[in-house]
């Protein structure tokens, strides 16, 4: 944990001077700079955290990374994030943030508005916040990485969606989805759980994909239901393999 907290300090210092100075400065190479930096980010947590830590991950699947790719991700642990950036390939992704994850939070809280990730607040939603989570969504041209359980989970079980801002992300463009889930991590869901069982993960991420999801102004429900689906399948299937 002090070798991430470190990490986190010294990257915080880059970040806001040189990695966003030359943000400014060269508009044209943007998307590439952040792309490497977002990258080198997470791929340095994942090394510490296996290196130092402990942790044994499995090599990372490739996820690709263009306009009008949206990827289901489930959320078990503080890890989901630089797991999901490591394996995308192409263009770096936006990460559909909690709105409290944007304030007081060494490094994160500065790439949340450097990268300018869609912001969500579930325990006060209003009609400008999916006003906006609607707009960005049919905008942007990055992929985008969305965690529709809305909270990490407490026993790596996949979680019942939260529906309201996937629906709106859903119906914002015609979108080419991939479902990606992680196993292994939940023990790490919270800081003190992270500090305790680190050494413990023995961690997989698998993705499965392409569909294509229904068309803006289509009932959302039956593909949202059926991604959950494919997610517990997906999750059972990761299980009894790694007991077999």
């Amino acid at each position: 944990m002090a070798s991430v907290g470190v990490l986190f300090l010294v990257a915080d210092l880059i970040q806001r001077t040189l990695v966003a100075g030359f943000a400014r400065a060269m508009p044209s190479r943007r998307g590439k700079l952040l792309a490497k930096w977002q990258r080198a980010l997470a791929r340095a947590v994942l090394r510490i955290v296996g290196s130092v830590g402990g942790a044994h991950i499995d090599p990372l699947p490739s996820i690709p990374g263009q306009q009008g790719v949206l990827i289901f991700m489930n959320h078990q642990s503080l890890l989901d994030i630089p797991l999901v950036v490591a394996a995308m390939k192409g263009e770096f992704p936006l990460i559909v943030t909690r709105q409290l994850y944007s304030r007081k939070i060494p490094l994160i809280s500065h790439m949340v508005r450097l990268y300018r990730y869609p912001l969500v607040n579930p325990g006060a939603t209003t009609r400008a916040s999916i006003a906006g989570l609607r707009d960005q969504a049919s905008s942007t041209r990055q992929p985008l990485v969305i965690f529709p359980e809305g909270h990490r989970t407490r026993d790596g079980k996949i979680r019942p969606f939260r529906t309201l801002g996937l629906k709106t992300v859903l119906a914002a463009r015609p979108w080419t989805v991939y479902v990606v889930v992680a196993d292994g991590f939940w023990r790490c869901a919270r800081l003190p759980d992270f500090i305790r069982n680190v050494s413990s993960v023995r961690g997989r991420v698998e993705v499965r994909g392409p569909f294509q999801a229904p068309p803006p102004g289509s009932e959302l429900g039956p593909f949202a239901r059926e991604v959950r689906e494919h997610m517990c399948e997906m999750l059972d299937q990761m299980r009894e393999s790694a007991t077999s």
